[in-house]
């Protein structure tokens, strides 16, 4: 069998499955840490419940993934996660959601190993949305998310500084409304609200259009670039 009909034959088993998000769905990739609760509490013992080093890694991989061949016009990151909004019009790879998300996947533990110096891997998982509210509801939804992880995180250390084992501390906070656990930090003499904002709702990324002033030295004149950061 030559090598083209044996190519042939073979591809049909590695793409039958393959899916497209369809023209005019929004799309957004999710990219989630594997492990790091082992990896960040155990390995690398970053200070909790927030450590602005981990945060400024997530940041930079972030950044990364947005400029790594794919159109994103909106990035967002909370804890080991990070959420990517396509261009509507993207079009790379004909929106293979299999391509998505092993390039992202790949990327993201590439680029935060670098930065770790350690192994760190993640997962990617594509949703594909109708509209622009779901769109806005999808990112409210991770902004909720950190919120209600953070404020869980930051009892549930204050209750380990006074001596609570992990269960305990669990246990303690699961029948626990917003505004006990509010009340139970103030009296801890932490006032939420006051905390980082990074740390109570994660960080946004987005393009913005600069003007960078230069010379050329060889027609003698100045210059002026409009560079997306």
């Amino acid at each position: 069998m030559r090598f083209s009909e044996l190519d042939e034959k073979m591809r049909v088993y590695e793409t039958a499955r393959d899916y497209c998000v369809l023209p005019g769905m929004h799309i957004v990739a999710r990219i989630d840490g594997r492990n790091f609760t082992k990896l960040t509490k155990e390995v690398h013992k970053f200070e909790a419940p927030f450590d602005i080093k981990f945060t400024d890694y997530m940041i930079e991989t972030a950044k990364h993934l947005m400029k790594c061949g794919f159109r994103i016009i909106y990035g967002y990151t909370q804890s080991d996660e990070i959420s990517l909004l396509f261009h509507p019009e993207e079009n790379t790879f004909g929106r293979k959601v299999r391509k998505i998300n092993s390039i992202l996947a790949g990327e993201a533990s590439a680029k935060f190993t670098s930065l770790l110096g350690d192994i760190g891997c993640f997962d990617c998982r594509v949703s594909e949305l109708p509209n622009i509210e779901v769109v806005i509801d999808y990112f409210r939804w991770r902004q909720a998310d950190a919120h209600r992880n953070s404020l869980n995180a930051h009892c549930y250390w204050a209750l380990r500084r006074k001596g609570f084992s992990a269960i305990d501390a669990t246990n303690y906070l699961s029948n626990k409304t917003v505004s006990d656990k509010n009340e139970f930090l103030s009296n801890e003499g932490i006032n939420y609200n006051d905390l980082p904002l990074w740390q109570r709702r994660g960080v946004g990324l987005y393009w913005k259009d600069f003007v960078i002033k230069g010379y050329n030295p060889i027609e003698k004149k100045k210059l002026k670039l409009l560079e997306e950061i």
